[in-house]
């Protein structure tokens, strides 16, 4: 029985492939299972992956035959997870060479510990390399932590116990936003949350699907209805349900912005829907429980009607528009 399974979601990531797999083949901690989920590639990730499971037991390769995204690649995983522990690394991702025993040598000091972030560094094209900006803890209660992520005062990039993981998979919503919801939910139902000094590599992309002018842009508001859903039958507490129901004012705001600036650059078809989507999202916001710092703000006020919030929004913007000239 493996002690920790590594879930290596693969979608056309050959040029980045090697060096994920040689991280990963490399570790300290040699007791490891990892799952490599190739999520119907075109290129030559699926033989490169084929390769390193002939070369090593450890390696086990699981071929999708229609691509649905990382979020059910990796619940494809999770299935056949056989590790107590559980994380994740991106195929353009890395590890150092210790990462995984010394997250694994956290839990094993702190029974009471379930998720266990790593020492997340940023990786530029250029070369240099920077340290995810979160001030440093040593011990957090999941509630703190579920709180800290809302504005990701700490990062997302953990190992977790399988059992948990299992108890709230990957949110399978949206192809992008939604994926957040599961590591929020991983640290809610946490004992306790914390750090070790195991390096995860994150390279850095210029180009970003959830900032692609697109109509997948309203997803996130999805995403965000299906946390609310998820907190609500696991019965979050009411302090948690109401920032929950503020970040789901901001998003509003943060999409109507989008909307603004970037919707004539989309088919009409998708201008439509976006903007219901706007509109089916502010009739569902429950009022009481958003803050009221918060929606007494000009540009995030929820106003009478739909009509008046509209003219908010492009008075809102348009005027921000003109201060940044």
């Amino acid at each position: 029985m493996p002690r920790v399974t590594v879930l290596v979601a693969v979608y056309n990531a050959e040029p980045w492939l090697p060096r994920c797999l040689d991280s990963l083949r490399s570790q300290t901690l040699c007791d490891i299972q990892v799952l490599c989920v190739d999520d119907c590639s075109t290129d030559g990730s699926l033989a490169l992956l084929r390769q390193y499971a002939d070369g090593d037991p450890r390696f086990e390769v699981i071929h999708l035959e229609r691509n649905q995204g990382q979020a059910h690649a990796r619940n494809v995983g999770l299935e056949h997870a056989r590790g107590d522990l559980v994380c994740f690394l991106d195929a353009d991702d890395w590890f150092s060479p210790d990462a995984l025993q010394q997250a694994v040598s956290v839990m094993d000091a702190y029974a009471d510990c379930d998720c266990v972030l790593f020492d997340l560094r940023y990786e530029q094209a250029d070369g240099s390399s920077q340290p995810y900006p979160m001030t440093p803890f040593e011990r957090l209660t999941g509630e703190e932590a579920f709180h800290l992520s809302l504005d990701w005062r700490i990062h997302g990039v953990y190992m977790v116990r399988t059992e948990l993981h299992r108890q709230y998979p990957y949110d399978e919503t949206c192809r992008a936003y939604s994926d957040d919801n599961t590591s929020r939910l991983h640290f809610l139902a946490s004992r306790s949350v914390r750090c070790c000094t195991g390096v995860y590599h994150y390279r850095q992309h210029f180009a970003s699907t959830t900032r692609a002018v697109n109509v997948r842009r309203y997803d996130f508001l999805r995403a965000n209805e299906s946390m609310k859903l998820q907190l609500q039958q696991m019965g979050a507490a009411v302090e948690v349900m109401r920032r929950w129901e503020t970040i789901r004012l901001l998003t509003l705001v943060d999409v109507y912005m989008f909307h603004h600036y970037h919707s004539r650059q989309l088919p009409y078809a998708d201008r439509v829907y976006g903007l219901a989507e706007l509109h089916r999202v502010w009739k569902t916001l429950e009022r009481n429980l958003i803050d009221k710092k918060i929606s007494r703000k000009f540009g995030y006020r929820l106003m009478p009607c739909w009509t008046l919030f509209r003219v908010q929004e492009c008075l809102y913007f348009t005027l921000k528009r003109w201060k940044t000239c």
